[in-house]
């Protein structure tokens, strides 16, 4: 009869114990736990704390009672392995609960320690408001300190899987959350551009997280902990999370010579036997061969320790007939509406790596497009360029995300390729899929790339594009590219290329995007077919572009340090002001989504003017920035802000035409325009004028820009007309700036280094050049005056101006601020 010695519950341990029973029923087998859970589900912890789990019995799958009855498995709670004996095949006991110590002899040793939640030594760790999570027994300490100190401000340290589970948790209890994380993206399992997703949807839902930043402190002031970031920010927290990570919990079988890998974990061969051959492990602990590169890694998942589990009692029991295969690491979390999915190896892992691949983003309907209530999926695949065979895989979406990912893993875990993902059957039914799968579609797009049929550039390299032998060509509806375009771009929309083919230059490298590929890949394919020989499609089109180079986290767009603090965030009105007027005449709805500010609000602006009184606009718009603009907005102009709410990453607000007259009364009579004299030429002075000039029409004012001196600089056009000047105005020409896109910084200008570095800063924050704040202003009614005087002192003519610049004197100015409220001097 063999005697089994099994150390550890949960996944690993009590998997093992159950199986090999039922394998030889004669077996001895004893299974140690230090805690008092011997079978518990961990992965539910987070919802156990958000409420959303409600009976704290239903995390418990096994009891010792119950385990030993069904089982006769002898299980001993509170009892800690404290040290192995190789060479008599011996371990020691503390008996907890007892405060004793005793040995046990075994024929098999099988050890299941798990993972344990990294604590780094920050000063005030130990504080008794922070917690980790990784089992019943941390869960009961943060269920039993919150029923106590009524906590109303979390901070989650640390974005993993479980700590934006445990995030949306705590949100679900009425917490105010804020996430801190070291690196630069929540989720480092998936790549940067398909973690800006996550980034966007916690915007939506008030979660505040600053990302490239860490702890360096934790100080108790009174009632509330102060954690102090290394950046030197401070936020107010009545509870902390500790998620930062874990490691592979290995002190038992290190001290007793077990080999470990060089990852940390407990090394084991194919059946997952160490290097005594009595002694087995598994779980999260061990470590293994990753399918892929054939380095050791570990899998802290519970899927892979069940499997384990039950394949290693199946070689203990039967002989070693079975053999490990290694974890892809297939893994899924809900982070609020929103669900992730990845599996494989992700592209920085591959390029870490050395291995050589290509990546591609496809974006489909989670159904059919004509049944009701399809949902946005992301699909980003990695490849080989030449064989197509599969590397790993991430899925964004709302809907079915599950089951792609578990589509592609299939694939990716039988060495497939993207092939097999064109000719995997599905399921389908309209309410449920498309004819072609998502998964199918992004094996079709792959093909075509291994095929030569289409060259894809992906969202970081276009955005280090700025070179003249490049032509960014929009693909898109003259609609779409209004709403938001990339810098620098032409648009032809794919319908017209055809008969545009003389437009589009062949003597440059031609980028091609639109809203999510599509169009893009028609677009080329007629180029391509056409002659034209440097011909590239954007992976993920605009909409990857856009998540990925917008802002990120909150230090971004927030300058409070919570969100709500300052009103930056607009909760609605309570339910039962919004049903107090529910019938209206009609309701205008307005797609403003992809814009960025002043964007969305000059466009309500836009909007609002064609309604009648009592007419309701809605519109949709992606700039969390708009939430708190559209209130400012209404307060300004009088008109009745309804409601905004966000769902799926976009933000819905609903507002109602008032006319000010009816809402201000005699206020409306007092001057409202605004006016500013624009002195200088510096770049940063121009950039504010327009922010300003900008913001104010949106506010339906009007407003006076009185450009004099340098500032005559700003409205010059970029290709100006031959003129003919007197010595002293070509001197003034050739000393000053040509055009507002030849302004320097006012200050560390650098030579124009700074100037440079300024553009592409406002680029990769989407804010708009001073060419398109012009071009903007002019089209909302600014009006711009030059000043004669100074045209003539300074030698510039008026053709040298943008079309739509008047030409005055200061009276024509003066005559304008006599009916302003607002004069600026910049």
């Amino acid at each position: 009869m063999a005697k089994y010695l099994i150390v550890g519950g949960v996944a690993g341990g009590a998997t093992t114990a159950a199986r090999l029973r039922r394998m030889d029923e004669s077996a001895e087998i004893i299974m140690f736990e230090r805690g008092e859970h011997i079978s518990y589900a961990n992965c539910g912890l987070p919802y156990y704390v958000g409420g959303v789990i409600t009976e704290r019995e239903k995390l418990l799958l096994q009891t010792p009672e119950s385990f030993h009855a069904r089982l006769h498995v002898d299980v001993r709670i509170k009892n800690e392995v404290v040290k192995i004996n190789r060479k008599d095949k011996t371990v020691e006991v503390k008996d907890i609960a007892n405060n004793r110590f005793y040995t046990e002899s075994y024929d098999k040793l099988i050890v299941s320690p798990g993972a344990e939640p990294i604590k780094p030594p920050i000063p005030g760790i130990m504080d008794e408001a922070i917690f980790t999570v990784r089992n019943v027994r941390d869960t009961d300490k943060i269920k039993t300190y919150r029923d106590k100190k009524k906590p109303q401000k979390a901070v989650v340290v640390g974005a993993g899987f479980i700590g934006l589970e445990m995030a949306e948790n705590l949100h679900h209890l009425g917490m105010m959350v804020t996430i801190v994380e070291m690196a630069e993206q929540v989720m480092t399992p998936l790549d940067y551009e398909m973690a800006a997703v996550v980034h966007q949807h916690l915007k939506t839902k008030n979660v505040e997280f600053f990302l490239k930043d860490g702890v360096s402190e934790f100080q108790r002031k009174g009632d509330y902990l102060e954690v102090r970031l290394q950046s030197g920010r401070k936020i107010e927290a009545d509870m902390v999370i500790l998620s930062i990570g874990v490691r592979p919990e290995t002190k038992l079988v290190k001290e007793a010579g077990i080999e470990l890998a060089p990852n940390g974990g407990i090394q084991v061969n194919e059946y997952l036997q160490t290097n005594d051959k009595h002694i087995y492990a598994l779980g999260d602990a061990i470590a293994f061969p990753h399918p892929i590169t054939g380095k050791y890694t570990n899998a802290y998942l519970a899927g892979p320790a069940n499997k384990q589990a039950r394949m290693l009692a199946n070689n203990l029991a039967l002989g070693h007939k079975y053999k490990y295969k290694g974890a892809i690491a297939t893994a899924i979390a809900k982070v609020f509406d929103l669900t992730v999915g990845s599996t494989g190896l992700a592209e920085k892992v591959l390029r870490k790596e050395g291995i050589e691949y290509v990546s591609n983003i496809t974006h489909s309907g989670s159904h059919a497009g004509y049944y009701p209530g399809a949902t946005p999926t992301s699909i980003k695949l990695m490849f080989h360029p030449e064989t197509g065979k599969l590397y790993g895989a991430q899925v964004l979406g709302y809907e079915g995300v599950d089951k792609r990912t578990d589509m592609i893993a299939t694939v990716l875990q039988n060495n497939g390729t993207i092939y097999d993902l064109q000719e995997i059957e599905h399921a389908y039914a309209p309410p449920y899929s498309s004819a072609k799968d998502p998964v199918n579609q992004a094996g079709f797009t792959a093909g075509n790339i291994i095929d030569g049929l289409v060259k894809i550039i992906h969202w970081d390299q276009l955005h280090q594009i700025h070179a003249a032998n490049n032509y960014i060509l929009d693909v898109r509806t003259p609609d779409e590219y209004e709403l938001g375009k990339i810098e620098g771009s032409v648009n032809i929309e794919v319908d017209q290329i055809r008969n545009r083919l003389d437009e589009i230059p062949k003597n440059k490298k031609i980028i091609i995007y639109c809203g999510v590929g599509l169009r893009g890949y028609f677009a080329a394919r007629i180029l391509m077919q056409k002659g034209f020989t440097e011909v590239y499609n954007l992976s993920g089109g605009y909409k990857t572009y856009e998540h990925a180079t917008c802002k990120q986290s909150n230090e971004d767009i927030f300058e409070s340090s919570y969100i709500a603090r300052d009103g930056h965030i607009y909760r609605g009105k309570p339910k039962e002001e919004q049903k107090e007027k529910t019938i209206i005449t009609e309701t205008i709805q307005v797609d403003a989504c992809g814009l960025q500010c002043p964007g969305p609000i000059i466009k309500l602006k836009q909007e609002m003017d064609k309604l009648e009184n009592g007419q309701r606009l809605q519109q949709k718009v992606t700039d969390a920035g708009f939430v708190k603009d559209a209130e400012a907005w209404c307060k300004m102009t009088g008109n009745k802000l309804i409601s905004i709410d966000s769902d799926k990453g976009i933000y819905t607000a609903v507002i109602e035409k008032q006319k000010q007259e009816e809402k201000t009364g005699n206020i409306g009579q007092l001057p409202k325009n605004k006016t500013m004299v624009v002195f200088s030429d510096d770049m940063d002075r121009a950039l504010a004028s327009l922010v300003i000039a900008n913001g104010a029409a949106a506010t339906g004012n009007k407003v006076t820009l009185f450009f004099t001196f340098w500032g005559l600089n700003i409205i010059k056009k970029a290709d100006k007309p031959k003129v003919n000047k007197d010595l002293m105005g070509k001197m003034f020409g050739q000393m000053m700036a040509s055009c507002a896109d030849d302004l320097k910084l006012s200050k560390m200008n650098m030579m124009g280094l700074g100037s440079k570095m300024m553009k592409k800063r406002m680029l990769s924050k989407k804010v708009d050049s001073l060419e398109d704040m012009l071009k903007t202003a002019l089209e909302n009614g600014v009006e711009m005056i030059a000043c004669q005087m100074s045209m003539d002192v300074m030698g510039v003519e008026a053709e040298e101006l943008l079309d739509g610049v008047q030409i005055g004197g200061v009276a024509t100015y003066l005559s304008e601020a006599e009916q302003s409220n607002l004069n600026l001097f910049i």
